[in-house]
């Protein structure tokens, strides 16, 4: 027979089973047993502190050491950035004020230097990119509103920033545009007003004192380029029109003449004494195809009269007839229907090329060094509108060393 079973709880007692230590400590025991460190071990504990106090005041160093450094850095680099920029926005100035004297402008010009740093493009005497808007550009008779674009590989001339006294522009492209405002203003003692009317087309409208009446002015004119340095309309389809009365055509093409508004044709259409006074001219008659018979009987008819002038068509025939010279034969017939002869005689002689030249539109770019060009002409909703373009082109300096 076995012997009495041990109990597991004397040995844990024993720390493990173990005889050594004192029996009377309970930690040489079974709280050893657990690996649990008396209060009195930390002597060796306290021997490490230095050590490690000393690599946490390391550690804070270095990073105090980084962040400072990071901070001198941003620091240094913001004021590079500022310096750069004051350099390019100085050299900007200079820039706009060589090519407002090189122009002879009015207005200061805008010149924005693109491209960051600045100042490694100045060390290499070339600018990557340049952008330019020019306001108000005399052109003649009137004035371009903006010229604007972009000039790539621009070469110094001089000490950038402080002392540039020109540049070469290596390739420019841009953009003219002639504002339909600004033409309207500056054309203004010809009450001249411009409309678009089409890509090439523009619509010319204006009010010319005639014979002590205000006579408006229609014509279309077809925008196109002169040579490489301007723009110009031809004028063509000029009506000269007394409202509510008629329209006059000068020249000699099949529209040339005179023709009656609806307003007059349907005053006609409802008065018997026009009426009668128009069917009187028997060229007139003859055009309504009516023999010199049946005319006698619609004027002394009114029934007849009614018949003629009852026709839904009668007004869209009296405005299709040329009357121009009919009423030079018969200037009692423009008394009775209420026209001055004088009108008529003064439109008359109001000669075609006269008026075309006051409507029509020519421009010029000044004069400039390089090669500078206009390209595509069209009409845009706010203008007239040309591409420009230019190759080496000098300014400053540069260009009065060309000019030599």
């Amino acid at each position: 027979m076995s012997g009495p079973t041990p109990n597991p709880y004397e040995a844990l007692a024993d720390g493990g089973g173990g005889t050594h230590g004192d029996p009377d400590d309970p930690y040489e025991g079974g709280l050893r047993g657990f690996g649990l460190r008396s209060d009195y071990d930390e002597p060796a504990y306290e021997d490490r502190m230095p050590y490690l106090r000393a690599v946490r005041r390391r550690r804070r160093s270095r990073f105090s050491r980084t962040v400072k450094l990071g901070i001198a850095c941003c620091a240094l680099l913001a004021f590079l950035g500022i310096g750069d920029r004051w350099a390019a926005l100085y050299a900007e100035g200079k820039a706009a004020e060589k090519v407002q004297d090189s122009l002879h402008l009015h207005a200061r010009p805008e010149v924005h230097i693109n491209g960051f740093p600045f100042l490694t493009q100045v060390a290499r005497g070339r600018l990557d990119q340049v952008e330019v808007a020019i306001p108000d550009v005399p052109a003649g008779r009137v004035s371009v509103a903006q010229v604007s674009g972009t000039v790539d590989d621009v070469k110094i001339i001089g000490d950038a920033p402080s002392s540039v006294r020109g540049a070469v522009l290596g390739r420019m492209k841009g953009d003219v545009l002639l504002d339909f405002d600004d033409l309207d203003r500056e054309l203004g003692t010809s009450q001249v007003k411009f409309t678009p009317a089409g890509k090439r087309t523009v619509l010319a409208a204006g009010e010319l004192p005639v014979a002590g009446s205000e006579v408006k002015v229609h014509a279309r004119a077809r925008v196109e380029r002169t040579g490489d340095h301007g723009v110009g309309t031809t004028v063509d389809d000029m009506r000269l029109v007394v409202p509510k009365m008629f329209s006059f055509t000068p020249g000699t093409g099949k529209q040339a003449g005179l023709r009656l508004s609806r307003p007059l044709a349907e005053r006609i259409q409802h008065d018997r004494e026009k009426a009668r006074a128009l069917f009187g001219v028997r060229s007139i008659a003859k055009r309504f195809g009516m023999t010199p018979e049946r005319a006698r009987q619609v004027r002394h008819s009114d029934r007849q009269l009614h018949r003629v002038t009852g026709s839904p068509r009668f007004t869209d025939k009296v405005m299709r007839l040329n009357l121009l010279d009919v009423v030079v034969q018969h200037p009692q017939l423009l008394k009775k229907m209420g026209i001055d002869p004088a009108l008529i005689e003064a439109l008359k002689k109001i000669e075609e090329p006269k008026l075309a030249d006051k409507l029509a539109l020519h421009l010029k770019l000044p004069k400039m060094p390089g090669d500078v060009r206009l390209r595509g002409v069209s009409v845009a909703k706010e203008g007239i509108r040309a591409e420009l373009t230019g190759v080496n082109v000098p300014f400053g300096k540069a260009a009065t060393n060309e000019g030599k």
